[in-house]
């Protein structure tokens, strides 16, 4: 697992397959809980397959996020991975990128707009 705080108000996380994908979710969830200025990119790189609970740790965060007027950004997730996302109708629920550059580079213009 990889949570970096990339900068003031951007955490960057380089997920695990499961099973600790969960795990990790879990951990940012508790990080922004209480650090409520910070925007999330995800990296899933490494994730193959999505488990049912971790789609609901994902939602959770992104709730969090939500509340607190922040952002979460998914990059790298390879086609079979958000195929999970479109059959079960999330695709339009998450922010999908191509990279971290991508992502990175999205929540700094989204904060200079501000």
């Amino acid at each position: 697992m990889g949570i970096q705080n990339w900068s003031e108000n951007v955490i960057l996380v380089n997920l695990a397959a499961e099973p600790d994908l969960g795990e990790e979710i879990q951990s940012v969830c508790e990080i922004v809980s209480k650090r409520t200025d910070q925007d999330v990119v995800m990296d899933f790189s490494d994730v193959e397959i999505l488990t049912s609970s971790s789609i609901a740790k994902l939602l959770k965060l992104r709730k969090v996020l939500f509340d607190n007027q922040r952002k979460l950004v998914l990059c790298c997730v390879r086609p079979a991975t958000k195929n999970i996302f479109y059959v079960t109708g999330l695709d339009t629920v998450f922010s999908f990128v191509q990279d971290q550059f991508i992502a990175l580079a999205s929540l700094q213009m989204a904060a200079a707009e501000m």
